[in-house]
């Protein structure tokens, strides 16, 4: 189970490398300059980078918004498809105790 990142920490890791990039060679070297610095990984804070890069428009990609929204209607949809599972069931279940071949 992933360890749950303070926010805070995540937002200033992000921050640093975006602002201090243009001072090393290469994103991966300003990434793993910062992720030593703060202690979290790599691979975490390139994905956190990228994905702010995404969200302030300087990427192709889905924004955080749109992950949450995308996640919400999927929830969504699943709850739908198990009322309509029930109501079946139930409309089933109530048209033989309608029936006059039953009783």
């Amino acid at each position: 189970m992933p360890k749950e990142i303070d926010p805070a920490l995540r937002e200033r890791a992000v921050r640093l490398v975006r602002e201090h990039r243009a001072e090393y060679p290469s994103n991966a070297k300003a990434i793993a300059a910062v992720a030593r610095q703060e202690g979290v990984g790599a691979e975490s804070l390139r994905r956190w980078v990228l994905q702010a890069d995404i969200d302030a428009g300087e990427r192709e990609g889905q924004t955080s918004e749109e992950h949450a929204e995308i996640g919400r209607l999927k929830a969504e949809n699943k709850r739908l498809r198990e009322d309509v599972a029930i109501l079946k069931a139930a409309a089933t279940f109530f048209a033989g105790e309608l029936d006059p071949r039953n009783h």
